[in-house]
């Protein structure tokens, strides 16, 4: 059994994807509504699947102070959980430990390798909507047989990150992180493979091309994340090609929108 740990923040606007306001057509409070929405359904995914759940949130001395609230972050996490999940005590509640990305991914990772002994452990980052229990059980099939097993995000980011063995996690996650994980576990002599692509949802092109991808799903009648599509319907966010068109004549680059 694969442990995978969500990385999860409250969803308080200013703090959870920053970036998105300044590329999508969302407020910080929508941006915070849409954090929200992803990790209930990256959470649900990974309950579903033949995993063990560990939420692994970050505490409010881990929080700039312009972004406490009156709950504490843990009170915040727990109730999002209790609403997203089918048995919410089934999973885990451990605060995160580190300075950065990849100091809390790191620990939580070795720890669970080093001093639980657990036979593979997984980080998966709340902005992941799109991970699915099929997604999560094949990655548990390839750690049998490999080291490191990473899912790739767009601009080279990574939506899941599994180890049978701890690599270097100093400022592994960074840019590309994708290639810098490929690299610190090849650089300690394990196997690396890895899962199909999938969107995560932090920047405007990013959140483009999770909208296409659930319209055309929910075209073919196939599962969608349940509450992340819900909001995106009742937005209205839809892609369009852009003005400026493209030498294939196909449009420019894709633009989204809210009707």
């Amino acid at each position: 059994m694969t442990v995978i740990a969500v990385l999860a923040d409250p969803p308080r606007p200013g703090l959870v994807l920053p970036d998105l306001p300044d590329s999508a057509p969302l407020s910080e409070a929508e941006a915070a509504d849409l954090y929200a929405a992803s990790l209930k359904d990256t959470l649900l995914a990974v309950e579903r699947s033949g995993g063990e759940l560990l939420v692994n949130y970050r505490p409010d001395d881990l929080i700039p102070e312009a972004y406490r609230g009156d709950e504490s972050a843990q009170a915040e996490i727990r109730a999002l959980a209790a609403d997203a999940l089918d048995d919410p005590d089934a999973a885990r509640y451990e605060v995160q430990v580190g300075s950065n990305v990849a100091a809390r991914a790191g620990n939580t990772v070795t720890h669970l390798l080093e001093e639980e002994d657990v036979q593979s452990a997984a980080v998966v980052p709340g902005t992941a909507p799109t991970l699915t229990r099929k997604e999560v059980d094949s990655a548990a099939m390839k750690l049998r047989r490999n080291d490191v097993v990473l899912g790739p995000s767009e601009r080279g980011g990574t939506h899941y990150a599994g180890f049978t063995e701890p690599i270097d996690f100093e400022d592994a996650f960074a840019v590309p992180a994708v290639e810098t994980l490929a690299m610190r576990g090849a650089d300690a002599g394990h196997a690396v493979d890895f899962l199909p692509s999938a969107p995560r949802v932090e920047s405007g092109p990013e959140l483009a091309s999770l909208v296409a991808l659930l319209n055309a799903r929910a075209t073919a009648g196939l599962v969608v994340p349940e509450h992340t599509t819900e909001l995106l319907r009742e937005w209205g966010l839809r892609v369009f090609a852009g003005e400026d068109g493209g030498a294939d004549g196909e449009g420019g680059e894709p633009e989204l929108v809210r009707e």
